[in-house]
């Protein structure tokens, strides 16, 4: 069984073939640059530059396969969240595909490729527990099966990722900021500057980070005379200690909620055996470092997707179009790409959420 997936959600433009040997047979991936001027994503400008170079990824992934065209058994495209432009030039380009080729089309929830792309290179079985952190989503969830997620927690306002690269802006580092944070963050002194850990007392598994971003901008303003951050006057090893220490902060918030969660886990799910960080911020060395000691604390098993897979890619897309095909789930042609798509609300048997039994 052959799948290829595409990705188009956010400013990658990637493809892969992945088969159900868990073999990865090609892949092909560009991250825009195009962005880097602007300091952030533009949308149309992401849209604009998936609609020029995705078919050339395609056709790249499919050569570096091996295959050809006609030996791919389906063809799956992230169809959401996401930015909507994006989203659509991916999700057309694989429905193109299906119908030259008459083969299934599978509409992947973006998010469930994060969720699932650790099964791919780790041997995972369900049901097993998710911290999924990436620039857009922040989210604690008991992964049950494919298609079958139960949320913990969540953040109330902004994602680890989002908060991550806000700092690394106003630090003046350039984009992408999280890596640079990281980075500057080694030469640091966490325990510098005393930030706050929101939501960190409350009972449930929520998370915060706007407050936490907040408590940073207010450091970075009192080195300016007239408290405007613009005129901040930092040196480099200011710089360092301020990453470092919200880097310090913001972990001791997502281990301190995951933790509860995996009491929550235990309980209902006494044989699960796994903790997973996915998404963007998982390829945090120091953020996965804090969560495997954790896990090891707890006796359950720590596993993350290689940090290649932990941004955007097109092999966790084709790898989830994968499992979701050999349960027998594909879309219809007239399925309509989502910006907004929960993935505790992604049911696999549901066509509205891009699922219907073959």
């Amino acid at each position: 069984m052959i799948v290829l997936g595409i990705e188009s959600s956010c400013d990658e433009t990637a493809a892969a073939v992945v088969n159900e040997k868990r073999q990865i047979l090609g892949q092909s991936l560009l991250s825009q640059q195009e962005h880097h001027a602007f300091g952030g994503v533009v949308p149309e400008v992401a849209a604009r530059a998936h609609l020029e170079h995705i078919d050339d990824i395609i056709k790249s992934a499919v050569k570096d396969a091996g295959i050809a065209f006609k030996d791919i058994d389906a063809i799956a495209a992230a169809s959401g969240p996401g930015l909507i432009g994006g989203v659509i030039v991916g999700v057309m380009a694989a429905k193109a595909l299906c119908v030259a080729l008459d083969k299934p089309f599978i509409a992947v929830n973006h998010l469930e490729g994060h969720a699932l792309c650790a099964r791919l290179t780790n041997d995972i079985t369900y049901p097993y527990l998710l911290l999924l952190v990436s620039g857009g989503h922040c989210q604690i969830l008991i992964v049950k099966d494919v298609g079958e997620y139960e949320r913990l927690g969540t953040t109330i306002d902004d994602a680890a990722g989002e908060a991550f690269d806000k700092v690394a802006k106003m630090l003046g580092l350039s984009y992408p900021g999280g890596p640079l944070l990281e980075k500057a963050a080694l030469s640091g002194n966490e325990k510098r500057f005393v930030l706050p850990r929101p939501l960190i007392g409350s009972d449930d598994c929520n998370l915060s980070f706007s407050g936490l971003k907040t408590a940073v901008r207010k450091i970075i303003e009192s080195y300016a005379e007239d408290g405007d951050i613009k005129n901040a006057i930092l040196e480099p090893q200011d710089v360092n200690d301020i990453c470092a220490s919200f880097q310090y902060a913001a972990t001791d918030c997502l281990v301190k909620k995951l933790k509860k969660a995996i009491t929550i886990f235990k309980a209902k799910y006494p044989t699960g055996k796994h903790v997973v960080v996915s998404g963007g911020v998982a390829a945090n060395t120091y953020l996965r470092e804090h969560l495997k000691t954790l896990a090891d604390a707890e006796g359950l098993i720590f596993a993350a997707p290689p940090i290649k897979f932990c941004t955007d890619n097109g092999v966790m897309i084709a790898w989830a179009g994968l499992e979701r095909f050999q349960k027998g789930y594909t879309s219809p042609l007239d399925f309509k790409p989502r910006p907004r798509w929960p993935l505790d609300e992604f049911a696999p048997k549901a066509a509205g959420a891009g699922g219907v039994k073959a």
